[in-house]
């Protein structure tokens, strides 16, 4: 049963942020702003009420981290996966209701000017990289802020601010997916208006944000927790002379 509540939570969590984040941009014309704050203060509100209760991962990269992380079970994570890439398609669902029109639903995609400053191959390499890039940032930054009970309290703030600046930086490029799940439920409600480029790239939206995702957990471990188990040895016998 706790695990159907964190599952409902992701669900909804992912939904909530599809709906929200790929609302304003539709609405907004893409405004880089106005929809890179929209992302952010998503994780914001989401973070401070489902986190309690899943963690508000709503994104299958920083699942695939938490997993590295030994944070979750194998079993949770498909879970959650699931869960998320539900919650991403009903999400773009009612953005479709919204804008009238399944195909602007936000769905990513590399940009023009990539594929003609670098060709098509060349274009969808760079696009790669950029997820990668964009999702390490954001994952790392979630891992470090959620290592310690004592950052709960500014963690979905944090984790809200990293989003928006990665935002900021890939809007223009790809759109920023940094979460395979947001791509996916789009891509797919697309493709049921005939747009179908958003489908065709969706590999590089998946592949991108997992490997950005997995190496943020690698650094994780390899760094910031190898690290503080050393200073909480290296604190103990302080402690005792205490």
């Amino acid at each position: 049963m706790n695990n159907f509540k964190k599952y409902i939570a992701e669900c909804i969590g992912t939904f909530v942020l599809v709906v929200l984040g790929c609302g304003v941009a539709m609405w907004s014309g893409v405004d880089l702003v106005a929809t890179s704050l929209a992302f952010g203060l998503v994780i914001v509100a989401m973070a401070y009420s489902i986190g309690r209760i899943s963690g508000c991962h709503i994104n299958p990269a920083v699942s695939l981290a938490m997993l590295i992380a030994k944070k979750i079970s194998v079993k949770e994570f498909f879970g959650y996966i699931i869960s998320q890439i539900i919650g991403a398609f009903v999400g773009a669902l009612v953005v479709s209701l919204f804008t009238k029109d399944f195909a602007a639903v936000g769905a990513n995609a590399v940009s023009g000017d990539l594929l003609l400053a670098y060709g098509d191959v060349g274009g969808l390499f760079v696009g790669l990289v950029v997820e990668i890039v964009l999702t390490f940032v954001f994952v790392l930054a979630i891992l470090g802020v959620t290592h310690k009970d004592d950052y709960g309290k500014i963690a979905g703030v944090v984790i809200g601010c990293s989003l928006i600046l990665v935002h900021l930086l890939g809007i223009r490029l790809t759109g920023t997916s940094v979460n395979p799940a947001r791509s996916i439920g789009p891509a797919i409600v697309a493709m049921f208006a005939g747009e179908f480029e958003p489908i065709k790239e969706i590999w590089i939206f998946i592949v991108g944000p997992l490997a950005g995702g997995a190496l943020a957990a690698l650094v994780y471990l390899l760094a910031i927790k190898k690290k503080a188990g050393k200073d909480e040895v290296e604190a103990r016998p302080e402690e005792k002379a205490e």
